[in-house]
């Protein structure tokens, strides 16, 4: 991923990453990224499909201004969110992929801490009933 210096974030991006770095831990830091997200954005099984164009938009800029976005854009910037933070590096969060209904590819991210281990993290599923640590897969979302 490409890094993308604080300053050059939208405005918006950076007060969140300044209250990131307020966080104690790495698990807390997470999840008030996580919490910022869902209250912005939420997941459109349908509109995926109208949006795919977005699907090759990195700007961060671009992409926060968006209303509506695919679960590839959403873990672009939570990613973008969390590696500006002081808690986490490129390695700690990875972008995964799995099946929604059994065809339609999904992505997630899956966040190294200390303990446990890494924790699944799944914005555009929030909308769904994905809770904090779990992601879409199946026929369950």
């Amino acid at each position: 991923m490409k890094n993308y210096a604080f300053q050059d974030l939208p405005q918006e991006m950076q007060e969140i990453i300044l209250e990131l770095n307020k966080s104690t831990s790495k698990k807390e830091c997470l999840k008030k990224a996580y919490d910022a997200m869902i209250s912005r954005y939420r997941g459109h099984r349908w509109a995926t499909i109208t949006h795919l164009s977005n699907l090759f938009d990195y700007d961060p800029e671009s992409l926060w201004n968006k209303k509506i976005l695919i679960c590839t854009n959403i873990n672009h910037l939570m990613k973008i969110l969390l590696i500006n933070s002081k808690f986490f590096e490129e390695k700690d969060v990875e972008k995964k992929w799995t099946l929604i209904w059994f065809f339609s590819p999904h992505q997630y991210l899956r966040v190294h801490l200390e303990n446990p281990g890494h924790i699944n993290v799944d914005v555009w599923g929030k909308a769904y009933g994905v809770k904090f640590g779990e992601y879409s897969h199946g026929f369950k979302h």
